[in-house]
């Protein structure tokens, strides 16, 4: 093989290619869920296989997967890292403190820039807006050159301890599986680059995430954002074994920060008994201060915004050594610096509350990936406020994952108390890939969530897609005409709010 030919198969398209063949977080989760027991099995009621403890495996393997790349924790305690654990609002968190260490950065002058990392999860288009740096995702060169040396170091360790052959060891089988893979790529990236300032959001749960090999040493602030039920098979069915999870992320002699709730005493005594436990100090955001206080408006749209932008200020307040510990959560809302005003300002984060505008074929397109009964209530919300009296909306929406057609039912009778009325005209149910044959043509979810929205709004047109592409082209047949642009709500999934972004921006990042 020639050396151009050896080059162009390790390019950014081949990494990517690599990289798809690794085990997804899906087919992780799935390995928690309860096994289906067949007829026979039942019937001489034998009982089930006893189960491993996948939780338990998960730190010690993680870490050997950080030896096998070269690193140890310690090494990781080159950067300080702004540790975001939660079920939702995370991501904004993340967004927020991003932009406001960046805005710190840039008015303290001296000259030598001060790069900001930043991991999050999922992505919407691009593994690389994962890892970002000063707010961009990291180049498709910078990401093909860091993963072939990631690559090749674990082919190597394979077969050094393994005793695979290299040519097996050059596999999917001698690496982690995506995401542990990717959080070892970030890092790998931001030691390289010379980051020193990290904001790192937990994939799922804390304790036993794949981030949570972080030392305390390599830890300036960990944050709890909102606690609702989620990925109940690996976390637990109530809020408080959840927050139990989420709080694994505390860590000796850092300050931990979480928004005070006086109506859920359980969850805010796991908390408290975790920090305690972990020795670390838990700092209780004033959730009334929060909610009479205006917020800063960004990019980042709705009135809970304002909640993950408190927790954000204080966890980088505590990053920069300048948060005064005697000071109300009222008095740091109401004493903001000039350039944590324009941090706030300045933050953006995709497919959260986006809204799109598609002249060419009159429409506004309204993204939001929630996926939760909480946060679906925000987006009612949201919606609620931009449909005025005589307007109606054309809804996409898809869950592949949870109980799709009751997320469906609580959107559409949240809005129904809020509006009064039912909004939507039409509903296109698709599933989120791009084409069908992307798929093997399962539409069970589709059609069930068509059949839900039919009991509960009668007079709105349903129709199923097998591929987001129709779906995109449906919805554009929706143009008012008259000279009004249609609203387009896309939601339920974050994985459907990228696949729609990839239909109606083809030319986004790859």
């Amino acid at each position: 093989m020639s050396s151009s030919a050896a080059t162009s198969a390790r390019d950014y398209d081949a990494a990517l290619a690599k990289l798809n063949l690794l085990a997804s977080n899906r087919a992780i989760t799935t390995l928690f869920e309860e096994p289906r027991q067949d007829a026979t099995a039942a019937a001489s009621q034998v009982p089930p296989a006893p189960r491993k403890d996948l939780n338990s495996q998960a730190i010690p393997e993680m870490l050997e997967w950080l030896r096998r790349a070269g690193y140890t924790p310690r090494d990781l305690a080159a950067m300080r890292h702004i540790h975001v654990a939660g079920t939702k609002g995370k991501g904004s968190v993340c967004a927020f403190a991003t932009s406001l260490l960046r805005a710190a950065h840039q008015s303290s002058g001296g000259g030598a820039r001060r790069p900001v990392g930043t991991y999050m999860s999922p992505h919407l288009v691009s593994p690389r807006e994962r890892i970002a740096i000063d707010g961009e995702p990291v180049s498709q060169r910078a990401f093909a050159d860091a993963f072939w040396q990631l690559w090749d170091r674990f082919t190597v360790a394979a077969v050094a301890e393994g005793g695979q052959t290299r040519e097996s060891a050059e596999g999917p089988s001698s690496k982690p599986f995506y995401f542990r893979f990717l959080t070892i790529l970030a890092w790998h990236i931001f030691l390289r680059a010379g980051v020193r300032d990290v904001v790192m959001e937990c994939g799922i749960g804390g304790e036993h995430d794949a981030t949570n090999v972080l030392p305390p040493e390599a830890v300036s602030a960990a944050v709890v954002s909102q606690l609702g039920v989620d990925h109940v098979a690996m976390l637990g069915d109530t809020v408080d074994k959840i927050a139990w999870h989420k709080a694994g992320i505390f860590k000796p002699g850092v300050t931990g920060f979480t928004l005070g709730l006086g109506n859920e005493p359980a969850v805010m005594e796991v908390l408290r008994r975790r920090a305690a436990e972990r020795g670390a100090q838990l700092v209780e955001v004033d959730k009334a201060a929060v909610d009479v206080w205006d917020g800063v408006k960004s990019g980042l749209r709705g009135e809970f915004q304002k909640r993950n932008q408190a927790l954000a200020v204080l966890a980088v307040q505590e990053h920069l050594g300048i948060r005064d510990r005697t000071a109300s959560t009222a008095e740091v809302l109401s004493h903001l610096s000039q350039d944590m005003v324009q941090g706030l300002q300045d933050a953006k984060l995709r497919g959260r509350c986006e809204i799109i505008s598609d002249e060419e074929h009159g429409l506004e397109w309204m993204l939001d990936g929630a996926h939760t009964k909480d946060s679906i209530e925000e987006v009612a919300k949201w919606l609620a406020q931009s449909v005025s009296e005589d307007e109606s909306v054309t809804l996409v929406f898809n869950q592949q994952e949870r109980d799709a057609p009751k997320l469906l039912a609580h959107l559409v009778d949240t809005l129904a108390l809020l509006k009064g009325k039912n909004v939507f005209s039409r509903a296109l149910f698709t599933r989120n890939e791009q084409a069908a044959s992307d798929h093997g043509g399962d539409l069970t979810v589709q059609n069930a969530l068509a059949e839900t929205m039919k009991a509960l709004a009668p007079k709105c047109q349903t129709i199923v897609f097998d591929n987001v592409q129709s779906a995109v082209a449906g919805a554009r047949r929706t143009a008012t005409g008259d000279g009004r642009k249609q609203k387009v709500l896309v939601t339920g999934s974050l994985h459907l709010v990228g696949g729609l972004m990839r239909a109606i921006e083809p030319d986004s990042l790859l």
